[in-house]
């Protein structure tokens, strides 16, 4: 690559870097249908013709800031799981509790509530929102299940389809938090009746 095409590429990755964090700053702020592509322009120190040149439109920039947004919240989990790990909770039904709590406590965040549980599958549509959202989290339950049956932690069973039912009940969890007349008191609910619902997973299986 000569010097001007790399010049050229590190330019059009710090143009877009600049409209993304200003996009995700004003969408978490305001959300999506309130911020338009002008003011989005204007906060990233750029004209709007730079936008649309990384952009299709509005809607291309919000999926990439959900994309943001969803890296950050499974780094989140991550980081917990693995601090549980550290320090000594090696029983499954502790680490999957302790992973649980984190996406409770990452979507108490209102960045978080806004562009990925309110804004998100009304812009961008539910199942699409839907696949972004398992991208992310199937990848790192199903890692989880697995290694714990590997190690014979918990009975075998099919990963696929319980990690599609430990999703499932997160997102709804989240969900029903975040439009929740009293978000506090839907979070202590919902956080025992996922409580409950990792120690089934966790445990053994009599029937086939």
């Amino acid at each position: 690559m000569t010097a001007n095409r790399r010049r050229q590429v590190d330019r059009t990755a710090a143009t877009r870097g600049l409209l993304v964090d200003a996009a995700r700053v004003l969408f978490a702020e305001h959300g999506f249908a309130e911020v338009g592509t002008e003011r989005i322009a204007r906060a990233a120190g750029v004209t709007r013709g730079a936008l649309y040149h990384q952009f299709d439109d509005k809607v291309a920039l919000f999926a990439t800031v959900l994309e943001a947004v969803e890296q950050d919240v499974m780094g989140r989990l991550v980081s917990v799981v693995d601090a549980a790990a550290a320090a000594g909770v090696t029983d499954p039904v502790g680490l999957l509790v302790a992973g649980t709590d984190a996406w409770l406590d990452a979507c108490a965040d209102p960045e978080v509530q806004r562009i990925v549980l309110l804004d998100g599958p009304a812009v961008l549509g539910w199942e699409r929102w839907r696949k972004v959202g398992e991208r992310y989290g199937m990848g790192l339950v199903a890692t989880i299940l697995t290694e714990f049956m590997d190690a014979g932690a918990i009975a075998r069973q099919p990963v696929e389809p319980l990690a599609h039912v430990l999703i499932g009940a997160l997102d709804e969890a989240a969900l029903y938090v975040a439009r929740a007349a009293d978000p506090d008191a839907a979070r202590a609910e919902v956080r025992t009746v996922l409580h409950r619902l990792v120690a089934v997973v966790a445990g053994p299986i009599d029937a086939p």
